[in-house]
């Protein structure tokens, strides 16, 4: 299957890692990513590795109702590499002595599975690895995926946290997105994952959709913000190459997004998620206490380590990075036969390390440390201080922390850091 996956270096069939990806491993936090690769239909915009039952019939591995098992042999496999014999001196384990901090189930539409197919793989993840007692456990969910019903099973299974795309409460949005929930169902499952039991609930929301306007954006800021969620994430539309969205836009059909309506919405989500209570702590993210953060994400902003499991899902590890085959067919073929479905690997030298740590943490509320900075880097940060986007007394306490016309900027000011 011709594959668009970045070409890395090849990795071990039976998926071991370098020796310097093992070093500390358990000293440092630990999560898993499950890739769900089912939608009922492919929205417009999307360009995540998705594929609707149509696409892929009943293939095996391919089929809903084999995607479990198959993840339940990554996460074998998992254990096996990252606290099993191969790990140099560990000897067999029946479970390994890592317990996962976060687990975060995505897509896709990951609520088209059954909640005790997903309850299964969280008792797997616990029989290899053991689940931390304060785990954080989440799932992505589209609205119209939801009743009481699902949500009492997902909390059933183990699930803490929901997030819900709702993206707007506008019709016309959701119809340009290709969206088929109906306005207000986001809201109404929210308020139902709340009486399920869920400690944590989210909305996602999406900005400067191709005729959205300004009282548009102010109303599914409101609307989320009444369904009483704790956390809020708010992302910039993108126009991805090979999408739906791409070929109507380039034929004219509709506008291409405009980066000052960007930047006026984001400044509008921030004014309004301020005043509910919301406090952001990463560029496109808010949420009303610490708790309620994301902790999953934290760990990607941070560098620690995670083992993506499912189809194209990516994985980092102690500075190796790896990425499975895409296709769900390729990638249960392979666990089968006992191999590791991971399509290739690189290995991060330590300035690649240091380039994106600045990327990633500079996007936090807690900012970048200074030490990773040379004399260049320093020089650059105190331009953005000169010029208004990033903080003069953090900095002089070591710490570079973006303002609101920072956030704004955060990739030229990444740029200069990194010069």
């Amino acid at each position: 299957m011709p594959s668009t996956l970045p070409p890395g270096e090849p990795v071990p069939s039976d998926g071991a890692l370098p020796a310097s990806a093992l070093a500390g491993v358990g000293s440092r936090p630990f999560g898993l990513y499950l890739h769900v690769p089912f939608c009922t239909t492919r929205c417009g915009y999307c360009d995540f590795n998705t594929y609707t039952a149509a696409e892929l019939g009943d293939v095996p591995g391919a089929s809903r109702s084999s995607w479990a098992d198959a993840a339940i042999s990554e996460l074998r496999l998992a254990r096996r590499v990252m606290h099993g014999p191969a790990w140099p001196g560990a000897g067999p384990v029946e479970r390994a002595d890592m317990p996962v901090a976060t687990v975060f189930v995505g897509g896709g539409t990951p609520t088209l599975l059954p909640p005790a197919d997903l309850g299964r793989v969280l008792k797997a993840i616990d029989a290899e690895f053991g689940l931390a007692p304060d785990a954080e456990i989440t799932t992505e969910a589209n609205p119209e995926t939801l009743t009481p019903d699902v949500l009492a099973g997902l909390r059933e299974a183990g699930f803490t946290r929901i997030s819900i795309g709702m993206q707007s409460v506008r019709a016309h949005v959701l119809a340009v997105l290709d969206r088929v929930h109906t306005p207000g169902r986001a809201e109404q499952a929210a308020r139902e994952a709340r009486a399920a039991g869920f400690e944590h609930v989210s909305l996602d929301l999406i900005y400067g959709t191709p005729g959205e306007s300004q009282d548009d954006w102010r109303a599914s800021l409101e609307a989320a913000i009444g369904a009483d969620p704790d956390h809020v994430s708010a992302y910039a539309l993108i126009v991805e190459e090979g999408t739906r969205l791409a070929a109507r836009i380039a034929r004219g059909e509709l506008p291409m997004p405009d980066d000052d309506d960007h930047a006026d919405k984001y400044i509008l989500a921030e004014d309004v998620l301020t005043a509910a209570g919301f406090s952001w702590y990463e560029v496109s993210n808010w949420a009303r206490t610490p708790d309620a953060r994301c902790a999953h994400n934290l760990l990607y902003w941070t560098g620690a380590d995670w083992w993506g499991i499912g189809p194209g899902a990516h994985s980092h590890v102690g500075g190796t990075r790896w990425w499975n085959l895409k296709h769900p067919a390729s990638w249960a073929r392979r666990l089968a036969e006992g191999q590791s479905p991971a399509y290739a690997r690189e290995i991060l030298d330590a300035r690649t390390r240091e380039m994106e740590r600045v990327l990633l943490e500079v996007r936090l509320a807690g900012g970048l440390d200074g030490a990773v900075l040379d004399d260049d880097g320093w020089a650059a940060a105190w331009r953005a201080v000169d010029g208004g986007l990033a903080d003069a007394d953090a900095l002089s306490e070591g710490r570079l922390v973006l303002t609101l016309r920072g956030r704004l900027m955060a990739d030229a000011v990444v740029r200069d850091l990194l010069g």
